[in-house]
């Protein structure tokens, strides 16, 4: 009997040992959320960044519940596509999220993003602290494309509010559907649009 509950303590023990190690291996991540048109497009330059634990396609920014891509696209939710960034604050940080962000969409634009017209397509930064919200604020300032001043960046800053996961067809659809997202792209005439804001700077990562 004695050795039997030794046995079970000492299975316990190691049960435990391994969920502490486990749990300290977990490397803490932050969320950060980010409105720049279409959410498909919004994902790659993400994705590609080190420290970037994931990309989430959805919508925010608005009042109504359950949001969907049929309602949201519709327009009259409030919502906006968005972007949430799972990522390691101490691999990459906001600020660095900031600068990417800036350099996939065109700050000058308030009627959407590229071909895509509507308040739902317009884009925003949605800080969740005030550490954030300050970052945020001093990027927008200091945003300089070359025909650019701060008063004409268009770009909203906004609390943060609940993030809506979109649909599984939209997630990671420029892997899922490559051709058919290039040519999207390429119609709506972003990366052009991007390279005359940015030049060699646009569109990436780096």
């Amino acid at each position: 009997m004695k050795h039997r509950n030794l046995a079970r303590s000492l299975a316990l023990l190691l049960g435990i040992t391994a969920m502490t190690v486990q749990a300290d291996n977990k490397k803490d991540t932050e969320l950060a959320v980010f409105a720049g048109g279409c959410f498909w497009c919004m994902e790659p330059p993400y994705d590609k960044l080190e420290g970037v634990v994931s990309t989430t396609s959805g919508y925010t920014g608005g009042s109504a519940e359950d949001a969907n891509y049929k309602a949201v696209s519709a327009g009259g939710t409030g919502h906006y596509e968005a972007i949430q960034i799972e990522y390691e604050p101490s691999v990459v940080s906001y600020e660095e999220l900031l600068r990417v962000f800036w350099f996939n969409i065109d700050p000058l634009d308030d009627r959407g993003q590229f071909c895509d017209m509507g308040s739902q397509y317009l884009s925003a930064i949605f800080p969740k602290n005030e550490g954030e919200q300050v970052l945020a604020e001093t990027s927008k300032a200091q945003i300089g494309p070359d025909d650019a001043q701060a008063d004409v960046v268009k770009t909203r800053i906004l609390p943060a509010t609940t993030f809506y996961a979109a649909e599984d067809y939209h997630q990671d659809y420029y892997k899922k559907n490559p051709v058919r997202y290039k040519f999207y792209r390429w119609n709506c005439g972003r990366d052009a649009r991007l390279k005359a804001l940015w030049g060699e700077s646009a569109g990436g990562s780096h």
